[in-house]
């Protein structure tokens, strides 16, 4: 991989290494864009096949952040780290009190957070070398469930828009991934009388949404095939692609993985077929809404953590309209949004301000 070709395809500021062979440590943080402010991106463990393919993530990541935080209006930039390994065998608190310290040497350009297979505990040890972690238990807590609400709110935006109804009843969801977001939005939908399809690389999270949520099992393979009103990815991303795009058998895709689309042709395919996508930046946007306040230092309140989070609903009608309005699909209506702020407030910041 040519890195700083890669970092000028989209114009990323920073990568930055990490290694502390005592911990085990071996991990990326990765800066897009902090022209709105200092970047925002939690930080997921995952045991990654290649050295390479850790790189293409964190750099995916972080500028998917970028996007989701100028969509939402945030004065916040766009990053993301990746820790490399299984999360099962390397997880010890030196590791993350050392990862902690390298995010404390970047002295505020970056802030983390819990990601995929990221606990509580490891975001505490962490917390021990910096102050620029958020979404611990002494602040917004664990982000999962206010995701899983925006989530549903981009769920029943896109089912309104196909079917002119926001109801779930009856209405059937293919959801891939039972972790922390795609459980807990299994039991909104669940609950809203949604008839659950589900699949996971954990057999016993399988077996818990079958007693407790009344799903169907399918395979990890199955999933895609479901014939289904929505097909909701909430694992890794990348799961759009040309493989799969042939099998859907959906009207909507919505779900809480980040990057979803393989690459961006991907999303003029599946608007070729029909199938509404609710862009993944705009849709999964709640876990940071649910972060603001420790961002700003203020008191945490999870009733207006949800009360802005329902208007992730508002967000998904505005892209559908643009998208309509200038004949674009809806991830580059997505874009284009984000894009034209960042550009906006960019033209600003040529006024010198000292500080």
């Amino acid at each position: 991989m040519k890195i700083f070709s890669k970092l000028e395809e989209y114009d990323y500021e920073q990568i930055v290494f990490c290694q502390d062979k005592s911990s085990g440590l071996k991990a990326i943080i990765a800066i897009h864009d902090t022209t709105l402010g200092p970047a925002l991106g939690g930080t997921r463990i995952y045991d990654y096949k290649t050295d390479e393919d850790a790189i293409e993530d964190a750099l995916r990541l972080a500028k998917g952040m970028t996007y989701k935080n100028a969509a939402l209006g945030l004065d916040l930039g766009g990053g993301k780290a990746v820790i490399i390994g299984d999360p099962k065998k390397i997880k010890n608190e030196a590791l993350f009190r050392a990862f902690g310290r390298f995010v404390e040497g970047l002295n505020g350009r970056y802030i983390t957070g819990e990601d995929m297979n990221m606990t509580q505990q490891d975001a505490a040890y962490i917390s021990c070398e910096t102050n620029y972690i958020v979404g611990l238990e002494t602040g917004s807590g664990n982000p999962s469930p206010i995701t899983a609400y925006g989530i549903l709110k981009g769920i029943q935006a896109a089912l309104n828009e196909v079917y002119g109804s926001d109801d779930l009843k009856g209405r059937t969801v293919a959801i891939q991934g039972l972790g922390a977001v795609g459980r807990c939005l299994a039991e909104l939908l669940y609950e809203a009388g949604a008839i659950l399809y589900v699949t996971s690389r954990d057999q016993a999270k399988i077996d818990k949404a079958v007693a407790e949520l009344e799903a169907t099992p399918v395979t990890l393979n199955e999933i895609y095939g479901i014939e289904c009103d929505v097909f909701s990815p909430c694992a890794i991303g990348a799961i759009i692609n040309d493989t799969t795009i042939e099998k859907l058998k959906c009207k909507i895709v919505a779900g809480s993985a980040n990057n979803q689309l393989a690459e961006c042709r991907h999303g003029d395919m599946i608007e070729k077929r029909g199938i509404l996508y609710v862009p993944d930046y705009v849709v999964n946007s709640g876990g940071v809404i649910n972060i603001i306040d420790d961002i700003s230092g203020r008191e945490y309140n999870k009733e207006n953590a949800m009360k802005n989070t329902a208007k992730i609903y508002d967000a998904c009608k505005k892209v559908f309209d643009i998208a309509k309005r200038d004949g674009i699909p809806t991830y580059k209506a997505a874009d284009r949004l984000a894009e034209e702020r960042i550009a906006a407030v960019s033209k600003i910041k040529t006024i010198y301000n000292k500080k």
